[in-house]
């Protein structure tokens, strides 16, 4: 009887404990909601690309300037591939300084660098100076927009479309979503160059006669702010990708879609303050794994070493950084020849036995495979050892 009655209440303390979880779960998941206004929202670690946190993040909605985000990537990848420099003039065109919006008051046949020109995009939103950059690029913005919408295409950015390279033209054919925002946005922070031009609070055109004044207000008042892009229209209302840095960790926050200027910048920021207060990055500093020999068949040795394959970068929540364990899996032999950073091997990093991400392991060396002299001089070195 008394065992019945101890079972009973154990299994009333289980559904009353699993309802306190479940009570405080959804909790959680309404007090997150509430953290933005906008109906449209997402907050990633940049390196890794992790959610953080995520609010219909996927609806298509108008994003107005934040279009230049693409645009920008764009001239960052033909600037670090070679296509065109810093230095190279661009002249602007009938069509690029008819441009209305923000801008920098191009006039037609007016030459800036592209430097110039770059940061009158990142800075001030100059939809001219998009234009201006778009042409000198791909020769017309209509070909320019095909290699946007290609380049989001690769990226994984499904549900985005661009009809120019500015976003200043309402209509329901250009679109994107949170997340495709903060994918493209990650990708252009992978440039280090842009970084100078994103967090430049005010600056100067045309010789110090021109003002610059960065749309991003995070960008003064934001610790570790360091870019990316606002944009508004009546059919967009008002939008932001935001992001940050604070101790070797990159977050990017969009919101889309926010009622006021104000609501934008406060629920980016909110964003930006729950990554921060809540996780961090896990490295290479952050564990400890014995990594074992690979045995080689045919080689000059018999085995080889072996290391981890690149940096640890893994977001975990704050406080479990040094809670890393690492399994180590190597293949029972491999044959010669061995080049270093071949693969032989894997290592698996658990936090609390939950898999978190794998790397491969590689070899250290290189283990040539042994030649018939190596293999007679070897063959004769083991025989005179046994007389």
């Amino acid at each position: 009887m008394i065992k019945r009655q101890l079972t009973a209440g154990i299994i009333v303390f289980i559904m009353l404990f699993s309802s306190v979880l479940g009570a405080e779960e959804q909790k959680e998941k309404e007090s997150a909601k509430e953290m933005v206004s906008a109906p449209s929202a997402i907050l990633i670690e940049q390196t890794t690309g992790q959610v953080l946190y995520e609010k219909d993040a996927d609806k298509r909605m108008p994003i107005a300037s934040v279009t230049k985000t693409m645009t920008m990537l764009l001239i960052m990848e033909a600037i670090d591939s070679g296509k065109i420099k810093y230095s190279d003039m661009v002249t602007t065109s009938e069509h690029a300084a008819s441009m209305g919006g923000s801008q920098v008051y191009l006039e037609v046949g007016e030459s800036m660098s592209a430097s110039d020109m770059l940061k009158a995009i990142a800075v001030s939103s100059g939809n001219d100076a998009a234009v201006a950059m778009a042409e000198h690029i791909s020769g017309t913005e209509e070909a320019f927009v095909e290699s946007m919408n290609k380049r989001a295409k690769e990226l994984g950015a499904k549900n985005t479309r661009f009809i120019n390279c500015n976003g200043l033209d309402e209509t329901e054919e250009h679109y994107s979503t949170a997340r495709d925002v903060a994918i493209i946005s990650a990708e252009l922070l992978r440039h280090e160059g842009i970084e100078k031009y994103l967090t430049i609070w005010m600056d100067t055109l045309r010789d110090g006669t021109f003002g610059l004044s960065n749309t991003n207000k995070l960008i003064r008042f934001y610790e570790g702010a360091n870019g990316i892009k606002t944009g508004s229209t009546s059919l967009a209302k008002y939008c932001l990708s935001a992001s940050a840095k604070r101790n070797n960790m990159q977050l990017i926050a969009v919101v889309l879609g926010a009622p006021s200027t104000a609501e934008r910048f406060s629920g980016a920021t909110k964003l930006l303050d729950y990554g921060f207060a809540n996780y961090a990055i896990a490295d290479n500093s952050s564990y400890k794994a014995k990594l074992p020999k690979v045995k080689v068949v045919g080689g000059t040795k018999e085995t080889a070493k072996t290391e981890i394959n690149g940096t640890l970068s893994a977001v975990v929540k704050k406080g479990n950084q040094d809670k890393i364990t690492v399994k180590v899996n190597v293949k029972d032999s491999i044959d010669a020849p061995l080049k270093k950073g071949d693969k032989v091997g894997e290592a698996i990093f658990y936090i609390d036995d939950k898999e978190l991400t794998r790397r491969s392991v590689v070899a250290k060396e290189d283990v040539p495979k042994i030649n018939c002299i190596l293999m007679f001089g070897k063959c004769l070195r083991k025989w005179v050892t046994l007389q």
